[in-house]
């Protein structure tokens, strides 16, 4: 006889005032402006670690357009917030993504993982980036036997480059920020775009022509890559120029960013109006979908005039929290109070205290 086999099924049911779906800076700000509202948050994210793309794509990279900081690294930018809102004792559910949501009654949303993770919450703010995402990749048919063998997606570990032979290929920020970072790593570095001229920021561009001009960068426009060539690791690429003969340049690594292919999975199906893989919102208002208590906060919302920067979820995260409030406290009036002025409670004056305060994690 086969044995009797007792199934356990953990039941697991987390309440908050807002739950945020999405543990990248915008969703983690917005845990510090509701804390100042006295609101509570609990944030999923499908990473095993909060930060979003910062924390797991690009740590090292520095970013020049945050307020206050001439440059920060983006994993010293999601410690500083992490930091900033352990005193609001935040909980997360790491590893797992939001799967469905329904409306139990007026006051509650029943949101469900896709590892069963039921959380109840009386606003849902999704702060999702990008969505899920992979990388553009190269048109080209060997691509996979030199993946992660020279051919690099994302430069999360600058260091891997030390003293190394490096072809970027792109016109966009991360192409021309990695380009004027990596000239102070490797040994050589070497920019190639299709196109003579680049979609970045155009400070960003006027250091790479710097750079080129101090010989630290090579610059190659308009060319494309058109074959990479080694055995078993990248040894070389082909490079074609209109009306020229191709030719090979010697390298240790290949990183081509074209950037990232977003998608907004499961939430695509939850009945909001989505305009080129994003979420419609009113930000006239307070960035709310067409689903009342529902929000899109970053990168993952749009709207007329709406710009992809880390500064403008902020803001975004900001006026969410505000509507949330009145929303949960109706008639109550809601005097602004600059904390300059007011402090933050558990943080201003009981620093200890804040020191103390312990992020869940749900395992």
């Amino acid at each position: 006889m086969q044995p009797h086999i007792l199934l356990i099924y953990l039941y697991i049911m987390i309440t908050t005032d807002i739950l945020i779906i999405g543990a990248g800076p915008t969703g983690l700000f917005a845990v510090f402006e509701a804390g100042l509202l006295k609101m509570k948050c609990h944030i999923i994210d499908a990473l095993p670690q909060p930060g979003g793309q910062l924390a797991e794509l690009y740590p090292k990279k520095p970013i020049f357009d945050i307020p206050g900081y001439p440059s920060v690294n983006a994993g010293e930018l999601v410690d500083n917030l992490m930091e900033q809102i352990k005193q609001f004792q935040p909980g997360f559910t790491l590893g797992e993504t939001a799967v469905s949501y329904t409306k139990v009654d007026d006051e509650w949303f029943e949101v469900v993982t896709n590892k069963g993770t039921v959380h109840r919450a009386k606003a849902i703010a999704i702060a999702g980036g990008l969505g899920t995402f992979e990388p553009r990749k190269p048109t080209m048919d060997n691509v996979a036997d030199y993946e992660e063998k020279g051919l690099e997606y994302f430069v999360k570990e600058p260091e891997h480059f030390r003293n190394k032979k490096v072809v970027i290929a792109g016109g966009g920020d991360s192409a021309l920020d990695w380009s004027v970072f990596l000239s102070n790593v490797a040994s050589e570095v070497t920019l190639i775009h299709r196109r003579n001229e680049f979609r970045g920021a155009l400070d960003s561009v006027e250091k790479v022509q710097d750079l080129k001009n101090q010989g630290k960068i090579k610059l190659i426009t308009p060319a494309e890559v058109t074959a990479i060539k080694g055995d078993g690791k990248v040894e070389a690429i082909t490079v074609e120029i209109d009306g020229q003969e191709a030719f090979d340049i010697e390298t240790d690594y290949f990183i081509p960013l074209f950037g990232l292919t977003p998608k907004l999975g499961e939430i695509a199906q939850w009945g909001l109006n989505i305009e080129k893989n994003a979420i419609v919102v009113n930000n006239a208002l307070d960035y709310q979908t067409n689903i009342e208590g529902i929000y899109a906060i970053g990168d993952i919302n749009t709207y007329p005039g709406k710009l992809k920067l880390i500064l403008c979820g902020f803001h975004e995260a900001t006026l969410m929290c505000q509507s949330v409030y009145n929303r949960l406290n109706p008639g109550k009036k809601f005097v602004l109070k600059y904390t300059t002025v007011s402090g933050v409670d558990g943080f201003d004056g009981s620093r200890k205290e804040a020191e103390k305060a312990v992020v869940k994690k749900i395992d």
